[in-house]
């Protein structure tokens, strides 16, 4: 008796098991989410040159790829194409060059505001500059150049609203440290600091 009792609890146990699998699966959240966002790139433009270096303010596409190790602990990698800026000095043209800056932070993750889903985050962004050009009549005077490389600090604050499921409105704020230094006939003569703030309105989706 007691072993069919015991035949007829194991049963029951493992249909339960099965039957409750699905549902922790389905409450399982997909650790990737993918945004992507129009970001204002508003650049800080410092110099130590004395010739008031400065680059244009732009909207930028952006996509970024994030995984979550935990709900609240996450990786971003923040990516985009070549971008195509001017170079003034005093206000008048003076050149025009290209930079990829992928940007990799750490956030953390307040999980406990419902739709509202707050982040910080700090991590280190990566700048190469490419196809820099001057105007002749500057070539000619100083034969400028600038570094081809850039590492700095990245700090990062936003928020995500589930508006629906796995879906996610974004807003994002970024500040950056890029810099480059710039030479005249091979010699440095200071550093131009590009240093922006990059404000992103985007859409994510979780999968």
């Amino acid at each position: 008796m007691r072993t069919k009792k015991t035949q007829c609890a194991v049963v029951l146990l493992a249909l339960a098991s099965a039957t409750a699998l699905p549902v922790v699966a389905q409450a399982e959240e997909s650790p990737w989410l993918v945004r992507v966002r129009a970001v204002d790139l508003e650049s800080d433009n410092e110099d130590s040159t004395g010739l008031n270096l400065a680059i244009n303010n732009r909207i930028i596409p952006e996509v970024d790829i994030s995984y979550f190790f935990t709900p609240q602990i996450a990786a971003e990698l923040v990516l985009t194409y070549p971008q195509r800026q001017t170079i003034y000095s005093g206000g008048a043209e003076v050149g025009k060059l290209k930079h990829l800056p992928p940007t990799l932070t750490l956030q953390y993750h307040f999980e406990k505001m419902r739709e509202f889903k707050p982040y910080v985050g700090i991590g280190v962004n990566y700048t190469r500059f490419s196809s820099v050009s001057f105007s002749p009549a500057v070539q000619a005077a100083l034969q400028p150049s600038l570094s081809k490389n850039s590492v700095g600090l990245a700090l990062q604050a936003g928020v995500d609203f589930e508006f629906r499921k796995n879906w996610y409105l974004n807003m994002d704020v970024k500040k950056v440290q890029i810099r480059t230094d710039v030479k005249s006939a091979g010699t440095k003569v200071g550093e131009f600091k590009v240093d922006p703030w990059l404000l992103g309105v985007g859409v994510g989706m979780r999968f």
